[in-house]
């Protein structure tokens, strides 16, 4: 069966915020004086839960911790370094080429949309896409809902799709809701196990769309 749509995970796939992310919480776990597990980080990246986890874990090492003071710090650090973020390299290519065979493209992300759809604009190719479906709206990753409410806006099935992720967490999602999956992990998940995925690529210009169209 012919593919009809693509459908992108946000963070870490489409541009690479997940390694400001880290370093971030990095600096904060520093100026209190303690490292951040990575392995802790990799339990929860690709998730909804990564803010949660990683100030409960900063609690246990601080104690009397006030989340809500240090959300401004986090963010602003987070922000700061995401000033210059590009699309991950060769990103353009793939929904250049999209467009131009007329495949449906939607974005199926954990994160808010409040996070997402900004940074979309930013990088001027939130119009590149018929949806954005994001965790605020849907049970986050691994479970598939995301990826389920990415088919039913594109008016595509599972046999039809191509998901790209970055975690072990998104090809999970997508496999459960039937998805082909490619991953594409970026220098913060590059030793995780992508055995689950149809097609690991190390990067996007690894391979152009048209080869994994089959054309």
């Amino acid at each position: 069966m012919p593919t009809r749509a693509l459908v992108f995970d946000f963070d870490g796939t489409l541009a690479d915020t997940e390694s400001a992310v880290l370093q971030s919480w990095q600096e904060t776990f520093r100026d209190h004086g303690t490292e951040l597990p990575l392995e802790a980080w990799y339990d929860v990246i690709g998730t909804q839960h990564t803010t949660a986890a990683m100030f409960g874990l900063l609690a246990q090492h601080v104690p009397g911790l006030d989340p809500e003071a240090l959300r401004p710090v986090t963010r602003a650090r987070v922000l700061q370094r995401l000033e210059k973020l590009q699309p991950r390299e060769g990103v353009l290519d793939y929904l250049d080429t999209a467009r131009e065979r007329g495949l449906r493209l939607a974005v199926a992300s954990s994160s808010s949309g409040a996070w997402v759809n900004p940074h979309l604009e930013r990088l001027g190719i939130a119009d590149r896409f018929h949806a954005v479906l994001t965790g605020d709206l849907h049970a986050a990753k691994p479970r598939p809902d995301l990826y389920l409410a990415a088919l039913t806006a594109l008016g595509v099935g599972p046999a039809e799709t191509i998901a790209f992720e970055d975690t072990p967490h998104g090809v999970t999602s997508a496999k459960a809701a039937g998805l082909t999956c490619v991953a594409v992990p970026n220098a913060i998940t590059t030793t995780l196990d992508f055995s689950a995925a149809d097609v690991v690529l190390p990067s996007f210009t690894a391979k152009r769309l048209e080869g994994l169209l089959g054309e």
